[in-house]
């Protein structure tokens, strides 16, 4: 049976994928997962910076926000990942970033998308 949770978070990485996309950036792998830790989606941004991006969607306010579901801990793992991604891909880019995305129902059925950057520098 499948999980719910997995399936919400699948969804969320493709939206927020073709967002991205749609605003530019390129995205260079999903689900990245080293002994580091996993990136949800690896991304140039516009700017040529190599973005690690972490997901956070949630269906109802219950157990809190996507953004307070973020901790030191997760984002130490986050920039382990990215500095290992970089150090393996054969990619040019200008500099390394950690970004989160949250994704949060709105009442009618669409999802409210929004980028927090550089989580990392917290």
């Amino acid at each position: 049976m499948p999980n719910p949770r997995h399936e919400l978070g699948e969804r969320a990485e493709a939206a927020v994928a073709v967002w991205l996309e749609h605003e530019g950036w390129r995205i260079l792998a999903r689900r990245w997962r080293v002994p580091e830790g996993e990136l949800d989606l690896v991304c140039l941004d516009p700017g040529g910076v190599l973005v690690g991006v972490e997901v956070r969607a949630r269906r109802t306010s219950r157990t809190g926000s996507p953004l307070e579901s973020v901790d030191q801990r997760r984002v130490s793992r986050l920039r382990a990942a990215l500095a290992r991604y970089a150090s393996e891909a054969d990619i040019r880019h200008s500099g390394l970033r950690a970004d989160l995305v949250t994704v949060v129902p709105e009442p009618t059925g669409d999802w409210r998308l929004a980028r927090h950057p550089a989580i990392d520098v917290w």
